[in-house]
Parts: structure tokens; sequence; C-alpha cells
């Protein structure tokens, strides 16, 4: 019989991480790490990851930075064609601009498209591209959200970006099956993290999220390790094309 837990194991497995400093993506870097993976945790800035990679390693993980601007296109297929092909990808960078529909400006509407859409597109085509041609299997994480399946007051331009995700991790995974390349999203529900920490600080939008979580509290990043293990691991070899939602039933009525 197979030992099980064997498949959640991603030991020899090489996975990158996209915004990786800090909130979900270094959560995602902690957690493939302690299941064996080789980790590349990838985020602008070299202060924060060069400290998380460094952390990883002292807990007897495998990590490395890699300082990389993923609105950068040219600089992304650069360094990942340079790369050994990616197993694992967590498209985590992502970013919001709240504020009513009617306000809305283009600015902030191409900001929060560039990093949202534009950039986990084509950081997903690269490494789908390092596999393929080395003929090996991989899976595509990517992170959505809740707001991919419902839509919120103050969030046109969020859930726009969450919904297209969605569809690109459906066409992406018709599109790469044939390669036995996995893609999948993660929707959390709102977790605190860095990003979302000055907005729920108002405690009446704070009352508001959560009146809407059945569960009745708001997410941590730890909620997320075991939906990012399984998807990464072969534990989910028949999942592709889906959506894991993890938000405390907010989309359940």
């Amino acid at each position: 019989m197979k030992d099980l837990t064997r498949l959640f194991r991603l030991d020899g497995k090489r996975a990158l991480v996209t915004g990786a400093g800090r909130g979900i993506g270094l959560l995602a870097a902690r957690a493939l790490a302690a299941y064996g993976a080789h980790v590349s945790l990838v985020a602008r800035s070299a202060a924060e990851i060069d400290s998380a990679a460094k952390a990883i390693t002292e807990d007897g993980g495998h990590a490395e930075a890699l300082v990389l601007d993923v609105t950068d296109i040219d600089d992304v297929r650069r360094k990942i064609e340079a790369a050994p092909a990616f197993d694992v990808l967590v498209n985590n960078a992502g970013t919001n601009r709240p504020g009513p529909f009617v306000e809305v400006e283009p600015e902030s509407f191409d900001l929060v498209n560039e990093l949202n859409v534009k950039a986990a597109f084509f950081v997903a085509q690269a490494v789908a591209r390092r596999l393929i041609a080395a003929g090996r299997p991989g899976s595509i994480i990517n992170i959505s959200s809740q707001m991919g399946h419902v839509g919120a007051a103050n969030r046109t331009i969020y859930c726009t970006t969450k919904f297209a995700v969605e569809g690109m991790t459906k066409a992406m995974a018709v599109e790469l099956a044939p390669h036995g390349i996995r893609v999948n999203s993660i929707c959390p529900t709102f977790i605190e993290t860095p990003m979302t920490a000055p907005f729920l600080e108002n405690e009446e939008f704070r009352a508001a999220v959560l009146s809407k979580i059945k569960l009745g509290r708001l997410g941590t990043v730890e909620d997320l390790a075991g939906a990012l293990i399984l998807l990464a691991s072969d534990a989910s070899s028949l999942m592709t094309g889906s959506s894991l939602l993890v938000d405390g039933g907010w989309t359940a009525e």
C-alpha cells in the first residue's frame, strides 16, 4: 500500500513564491520548505526575503532570495529562464486600492491590474515554459480571493482582478493539462496581514467583515497552509482548474 503521508511531501521539488517577504507569501514559503521543497522567495527588495530565507535555512529548510520586480516582464523572463525549472509556483504578489466605484481613477485601476493580473499571468507563463521545455509536470497556485466569486462595495477594482485570476486559472488549466501542469487557485477571506491591517483597524469595517464570516473570526496566514500544501503536492494530482475557498463560509450564502 502507498504511504499516504508521502503524498504531501515536496522533497526534491523546487518552488517559487512571489510576494514572499511578508503575509501570505512568507507563510507559503515557510510551509513549502517545511514539507521539503527548495524555495525561492521573490520580492522587489532584498531585506525581507534575505531575512526570511535565512530563517527558513536555520530551521532546517532550503531557501534562497530572488530579488525581482514581477511587473518587469522582461526581467521575469530572463531570471526564470536562467533558473532550473520550478515544480511549484505560488503566484501571490498582489495589491488593492479600495474606494467607491464612481471615484476610481485610471491610475489606480492600472496599478492593481498590472500586479494582480498581468504580472501573475506572465510569471505563470515563464514558469510553464521552463517546465514544458524540461518535460516536467508542475503545480501553479494562483492566490486569488473570495472576491473572485462575489462582489463587494468599494472593491470594484479588486473584484475585477480576482475574477480575472479565476478565469485565467481555468483557461491555463485546460491548456497546460496535456503537459502535466496543474493550475488551481486559493481564495481566502480577509486574512490579517500587513496589507489588510490598515483597513481592519477601522472597527466598523472589521465588524462588517466579521458579520459575513460564518466561523466568526478573521483568517490568519496559517489558515492557508493546508490548502497550499495540498495543491503543491501529489495529494492533489487529479485537481486542476479548481478554486479552494478558504473563506470561513463567507460565500456559502
